[in-house]
């Protein structure tokens, strides 16, 4: 499986961290809830995995500093 460049993960990371911050404050815009699910699909498919919190985990597993050797929390369901 090819796997994004770090850089780009942390990116879209920041991108849902920060859309989910405004969704939060703006349940009603169309807008965000798309550009959210936009990001959380590309999260997906660039981490191998089928749902947000799975690509998040697996995206900040493959950052820089993350500990490679602990999957705990990947072998935990």
């Amino acid at each position: 499986m090819l796997m994004a460049h770090p850089a780009v993960l942390r990116d879209l990371i920041d991108q849902y961290e920060a859309l989910a911050a405004v969704g939060a404050a703006d349940a009603d815009s169309a807008q965000v809830r798309q550009r959210m699910d936009d990001v959380a699909y590309t999260l997906c498919v660039s981490t191998g995995t089928r749902d947000i919190d799975a690509a998040l985990i697996a995206a900040r597993h493959q950052l820089p500093g993350a500990r490679p050797l602990d999957d705990s929390v990947l072998n935990a369901g």
